[in-house]
């Protein structure tokens, strides 16, 4: 993978704002201001980005509180929804919503840039600041090796990981049917993911890295955080306020 480890760094700070070294998203001409890029330079930022990427492990042990993102589509508009858990007891302790119109073209690998600003939006909206961002989506199962998870951790710097329903990229064998069970995600000669089973006799989710985690960190952390529902609390909170909360 591209994703390089990062050494001796510490495995995961307390709970922060996004670090000093974080790209500043205020300081660009997108996501924060300005018009959003054509697709050729959507596709052209992804390749400029997705260097930065880094896997490191997590102590899952250590992290407190886990984002759910997701946004859902309605009359024209998008919901983006942020939804922050305890990772110990799975109760919800913040959440917010924005609603606004999409101001990117819905392009196959390159949803990040209509559904990025909304969510940072939210992000901001939060009096919480997570130790980890889980997304509806992908993050170096991509075929840039930059999807939505990715560019979200980079920006904020902060520990990210994506979770899809369905591979985007890649294939991967089917996953012993026991909980727990998972198989590599395989695009090309390169491991991008694994198939996870969340429940034994269902559906396994596809897990890939955004920033600042690895597969073995982010398996362990998307099992503890689904312990009833295939898919992950975060991600089926901030499914259910994205759909229900028009984000006024």
């Amino acid at each position: 993978m591209n994703a390089r480890p990062a050494g001796s760094e510490q495995p995961l700070p307390s709970p922060v704002r996004p670090s000093a070294g974080a790209i500043d998203p205020a300081a660009a001409t997108w996501p924060r201001g300005g018009g959003p890029p054509s697709v050729e330079e959507a596709r052209a930022l992804q390749d400029l980005l997705a260097p930065r990427v880094r896997a490191q492990p997590v102590d899952v042990e250590r992290v407190g509180l886990v984002a759910g993102l997701d946004v859902s589509y309605t009359e024209g508009r998008l919901v983006a929804a942020a939804v922050v858990l305890s990772a110990e007891t799975l109760e919800v302790v913040d959440a917010a919503t924005v609603a606004t119109a999409p101001r990117f073209p819905y392009v196959p690998g390159l949803f990040a840039f209509r559904e990025l600003p909304p969510l940072l939006d939210a992000i901001d909206r939060l009096g919480t600041a997570p130790d980890v961002f889980v997304c509806d989506g992908f993050g170096l199962a991509h075929p840039r090796r930059f999807g939505l998870a990715c560019h979200l951790g980079v920006l904020l710097d902060r520990p990210t990981l994506g979770v899809g329903k369905t591979p985007f990229v890649g294939r991967a064998e089917p996953p012993g049917q026991q909980r727990g069970s998972w198989s590599p995600l395989v695009d090309g000669d390169e491991v991008v993911g694994r198939a996870l089973r969340t429940r034994t006799g269902v559906k396994p989710v596809y897990v890939s890295i955004g920033h600042r985690i690895d597969l073995d960190s982010a398996t362990e952390l998307v099992l503890r955080t689904a312990p009833n529902y295939r898919i992950p609390e975060p991600v089926r909170h901030a499914d259910r306020l994205s759909r229900d909360d028009p984000g006024a």
